[in-house]
């Protein structure tokens, strides 16, 4: 009887995972109370042919997807993140939680295959950071707007074109990469280390040359990926900032104050960059990316290691001909090409007076 309930859970999460990546659902939610829910092009739809969710039934769909080992550890910690696959194409990152004493799952889905930054219309300048043989290189962006799918491509880019050792941490994995060109051995947190800062340090008796660190949450991390920037490795990470200045300073505040003259120090030195993305609804459907490219030229570097950081915003709108985009820039191309509309652009702009300028 167990066993049939199983099997009958197993099917509702894959009908309905099959019926999101059919309708391209960029996520799906299950939730006490609510009807299974597809994010599709930014907005929530509610699969309202399908069952309104109980508690019961998140307790059967969730324990399929965690298992055995990681129900056990659920347990303890309240949260879990891996990745599910099912048949050949079908593969997800898979966060769990409890919400008022109910489990509760959100699946993103993640393609088999990885786009170019030319299929994904990021800008060309972005190609510029695959090619560096060593720096620190920085993609921010809220959750959900793209950032671990333009890390994979910078990746895909210089396994595609160069003969490199390449280490990706990340938890979970997401892209799985086919070796071409480089050598690439990709490490989940959890299971094939401990730590991000953990792998990070090892990479240094790995004979790496590149690092791909999934994201950049704590002082450890942050850390060891200055360290190995500095240390002759090209490092691309991810961080939940919303543009270069904010990532700049977001990466110094995690320091103690004794420190900070020292990480001012080494950013300066080090930085090759910083992509900050959204992703806005389009005007003919889908989502377009707006991008905010900031170049570590020596300007640039001057003012981090000066601390100037509040000025940085300035650098970036007059740093075109180094090839720096500001993102009012990017909105107001998008709206000019008749790509997004203007609501939008005004929505995700950090100046809207500045927008109006750049758009007369």
């Amino acid at each position: 009887m167990m066993t049939t309930m199983t099997e009958s859970f197993q099917q509702q999460i894959n009908d309905i995972l099959a019926l999101g990546v059919q309708k391209g659902a960029s996520d799906i939610h299950f939730s006490s109370g609510y009807y299974p829910t597809m994010r599709i092009d930014g907005a929530l739809i509610p699969l309202t042919d399908k069952k309104i969710l109980t508690k019961t039934d998140l307790e059967g769909l969730i324990g399929v997807l965690l298992g055995k080992d990681r129900s056990e550890k659920f347990e303890q910690t309240k949260e879990s993140d891996f990745s599910y696959e099912f048949g050949q194409d079908f593969r997800f990152r898979v966060n769990i939680y409890e919400t008022r004493g109910c489990k509760a799952a959100v699946l993103r889905y993640i393609s088999n295959e990885i786009r170019t930054i030319s299929d994904l219309h990021l800008p060309d300048q972005i190609k510029l950071f695959s090619k560096l043989s060593q720096g620190f290189v920085l993609i921010a962006g809220p959750t959900g707007h793209g950032k671990s799918t333009t890390l994979a491509a910078l990746i895909q880019s210089i396994n595609t074109e160069r003969t490199e050792k390449i280490i990706t941490i990340e938890d979970p994995i997401e892209y799985i990469f086919i070796p071409e060109r480089s050598i690439i051995d990709q490490r989940e947190v959890g299971s094939d280390t401990m730590s991000f800062a953990g792998a990070l340090r090892s990479t240094f008796r790995e004979n790496a040359n590149v690092i791909m660190v999934g994201e950049l949450r704590d002082y450890d991390t942050i850390s060891a990926a200055v360290t190995a920037a500095e240390t002759g490795h090209l490092v691309l990470a991810s961080i939940h900032t919303n543009d270069a200045p904010q990532t700049i300073e977001r990466i110094i505040d995690i320091f103690p104050p004794n420190q900070q003259r020292q990480i001012i120090s080494q950013l300066a030195n080090s930085l090759s960059g910083v992509i900050s993305q959204r992703l806005i609804p389009g005007l003919r459907g889908g989502l377009v990316p707006a991008v905010e490219v900031m170049i570590a030229n020596t300007a640039v570097r001057n003012l981090i290691r000066e601390n100037k950081i509040e000025q940085l915003n300035l650098a970036i709108e007059t740093g075109s001909s180094a090839g720096m985009i500001s993102l009012n820039q990017s909105l107001a191309q998008l709206v000019g090409n008749k790509l997004i509309s203007l609501e939008q652009a005004k929505f995700y702009s950090p100046n809207i007076q500045s927008l109006q300028t750049l758009l007369k």
